[in-house]
């Protein structure tokens, strides 16, 4: 989940706004007038966003990584099988394109 702050908050706690950048790996936006202005974020993941090519093993490191943050925002609850939500979106769409021929 994203971390929004005012540019008053981001200066009042800017310490502990970079120190949580950096142990969470999570970008902060830093609004002013209520719309985001500029983004707080580490250098690490800085550099991980600056990598033009990525190596197969940097794509499954950020795979895990978004896995993770997925898990973290479903609370325990499992993850859907993408097999059956993929099953299930083909099933619809042939009783879609049956129904539009009449049958």
């Amino acid at each position: 989940m994203e971390l929004r702050v005012s540019a008053t908050e981001a200066r009042v706690h800017f310490g502990e706004i970079m120190q949580r950048a950096i142990e969470t790996g999570q970008p902060i936006v830093v609004e002013k007038g209520g719309k985001a202005q500029v983004v707080v974020l580490s250098v690490e993941e800085y550099e991980r966003l600056s990598r033009t090519e990525q190596s197969p093993e940097t794509v499954f490191e950020e795979l895990q990584r978004v896995y993770a943050m997925v898990a973290e925002d479903l609370q325990g609850r499992p993850l859907p099988d993408a097999v059956e939500i993929i099953r299930e979106e083909r099933e619809k769409r042939s009783e879609q394109f049956i129904d539009l021929l009449g049958r």
